[in-house]
């Protein structure tokens, strides 16, 4: 074994001095890292036209309370069964669909699927699409938005002879904004229930 050339050091002997200094080092890292936070992280890398654009501020997705959806309920209420938020047209703001039908005692009443926006005059929400009309006798199951695609289960008749209690088809439908309008695919074979 080769002696070393260095005399022995004071300082590589632990002392209580030494884990004092240390405990304060590292409370003061502790105590620094709490006051200064990282940014929010995102999934997605920018594009080089959206690192020049100011951020824009979070804007809640569209309330469904107070909105006049387009069916005709007569003296019942209209209810909103199910609903899912999410940017459907890529603009930056959140859209809400949801899912309506009349308050009805009796029987299965058929629903309308309906995408809110908010208003830029007012803020107010509105109806800016029908994706499913009550007259078409539906009922949907199944409610989801992904990135910019809704999909619902949809549950129908084969005939007017089936009564309103037993749907007898079921289809897994989707939509997606294709910047003029929402369009609907389905895939080739509806399944019966």
């Amino acid at each position: 074994m080769q002696q070393s050339a260095v005399p022995e050091l004071a300082h590589t002997h632990t002392r209580p001095i030494h884990w004092v200094a240390t405990a304060t080092a590292v409370a003061g890292v502790v105590a620094l890292s709490s006051v200064v936070q990282p940014g929010s992280a995102t999934a997605a890398q920018p594009t080089a036209g959206a690192r020049h654009k100011p951020a824009h501020a979070a804007v809640a997705p569209p309330a469904t309370t107070g909105v006049d959806f387009p069916l005709q309920c007569g003296p019942v209420k209209a209810v909103v069964a199910k609903k899912t938020t999410g940017d459907l047209d890529g603009d930056g703001r959140p859209e809400t669909v949801a899912v309506v039908h009349c308050d009805s005692a009796m029987g299965t009443p058929p629903d309308g699927v309906y995408v809110l926006t908010r208003s830029t005059d007012t803020g107010t929400a509105r109806v800016v699409a029908t994706l499913v009309d009550p007259k078409d006798r539906l009922t949907v199951t199944d409610l989801s938005l992904h990135a910019g695609t809704v999909a619902a289960t949809l549950l129908g008749y084969s005939s007017d002879a089936v009564p309103n209690c037993c749907p007898d088809l079921k289809t897994p439908t989707k939509w997606h904004w294709n910047g003029n309008a929402f369009i609907r695919s389905t895939p080739a074979d509806t399944h019966s229930v």
